[in-house]
């Protein structure tokens, strides 16, 4: 390795940089996650600077201990202190992607590819350009495409509030039924209204692959009677 970066070089690896980053970030963008395209950019490019900015560091250090070799023991250059910084510092801003509610937490994934985006962009900037092309087919390949070869039937909840209770009861088992829904558990509450008695009843289901809770929810509520339909996350 030589003791220079070469203007070509630095602006290879910010366009490096500027690809990789972006095409991570197009994917959250799609999904209209909180960071996308841009985020994943400035991420990778900003980390990909510091990087190159600690190798700079390291290489001037060995030309003055080169230069003047009685000042060799005392000159130090740790290659890895900016590079911390880095990881323990996108710490903040993916943090800033997770939405937490009272029943759900969102943004983990897009904090995950935020963190994973510094990190290609440190091995960009340093020049690690195999560890960096291989590691970004990589993430890439797990944010767009795990999810099509593994899929988890996950455990969700419903939450139906209605008014007629006979009937709304048996709409509910018919269409589980007919959808092949599997019921793990089921809770039950009433409460005096206005309208008088408004009941609730909390599913904890289990999906079948071909079926979008999202097509649950508006299926069930194009029933009359039902007052309000939603998806808890567990």
């Amino acid at each position: 390795m030589t003791l220079q970066v070469t203007t070509n070089e630095i602006i290879v690896r910010l366009l490096l940089a500027v690809v990789i980053a972006g095409t991570i970030g197009y994917d959250r963008e799609y999904k209209n996650r909180p960071a996308g395209i841009r985020t994943h950019i400035l991420v990778c490019v900003g980390a990909c600077v510091i990087a190159m900015i600690q190798q700079k560091i390291g290489f001037q250090a060995i030309e003055f201990a080169r230069a003047f070799p009685k000042y060799a023991g005392i000159v130090r250059a740790d290659e890895a202190r900016l590079i911390a910084q880095v990881v323990s510092g996108i710490g903040f801003l993916g943090a800033g992607t997770i939405v937490v509610t009272r029943h759900s937490i969102l943004g983990l994934t897009t904090a995950a590819s935020l963190w994973a985006t510094a990190g290609l962009g440190l091995a960009i900037g340093m020049g690690y350009y195999e560890i960096a092309v291989i590691s970004s087919v990589v993430v890439i390949s797990v944010l767009t495409f795990l999810h099509r070869l593994i899929h988890v039937d996950t455990l969700k909840k419903i939450e139906i509030k209605y008014r007629d209770k006979t009937v709304t009861k048996s709409y509910l088992q018919q269409y589980f039924a007919d959808h092949h829904i599997k019921i793990n558990d089921v809770s039950f509450s009433a409460e005096q209204s206005m309208q008088g008695m408004i009941y609730t009843n909390v599913y904890k289901i289990k999906l079948p692959r071909q079926l979008v809770y999202t097509n649950i929810v508006e299926d069930i509520s194009l029933q009359p009677d039902i007052m309000k339909v939603r998806m808890i996350r567990i």
